[in-house]
């Protein structure tokens, strides 16, 4: 890749893709020049769904997008993870507080082990501020929660959901 491109990686769990993921990724695609997404493995998260399954709701949630690489990698550093597929940024968000402390611990240690590749930080708009994978979690199961958590997710991991949830066998 040409040094003067600018390559972005975006990291997640997507478990499951949330209209905030979705949000990052359309920013990330004018950014930059070339946009990674890729399902990282977090050790502290039991998924719900499995990494291929997210891998096809990222692809189907992401197809209408020029220059989105889907992808996903093992349990490595995300800043090592960049460099090996020749990044220059790493897109990540902010919606609070704590998540920009995380970010700037996050970005410090990056730089430190890796100083080529710059973190990139965006923060959504306040309508989808408060949308988490772990938030659309907590909304599944009580009745009626279907038209809740669809107003959050892609409708490709909105049906997939209900067919997990309901049992449904299809599709």
């Amino acid at each position: 890749m040409p040094a003067d491109l600018k390559h972005g990686v975006y990291a997640g769990t997507f478990d499951p893709l949330t209209i905030g993921h979705l949000w990052m990724i359309e920013q990330g695609v004018h950014l930059f020049d070339r946009l990674t997404v890729a399902i990282g493995v977090n050790p502290n998260k039991t998924p719900t769904f499995a990494a291929e399954e997210r891998l096809e709701l990222l692809r189907e949630s992401t197809r209408h997008l020029p220059g989105v690489e889907i992808t996903s990698f093992g349990a490595q550093f995300l800043i090592h993870y960049a460099r090996t597929v020749g990044a220059t940024h790493i897109l990540r968000g902010i919606r609070s507080p704590s998540d920009f402390e995380y970010e700037r611990t996050m970005r410090n240690l990056n730089g430190d082990l890796e100083p080529k590749i710059t973190s990139v930080f965006l923060m959504p708009p306040r309508d989808i501020a408060e949308v988490s994978s772990s938030m659309v979690k907590g909304l599944i199961g009580p009745e009626g929660w279907e038209p809740i958590v669809q107003k959050y997710v892609p409708l490709a991991v909105y049906e997939r959901l209900v067919r997990k949830i309901h049992g449904d066998s299809e599709g």
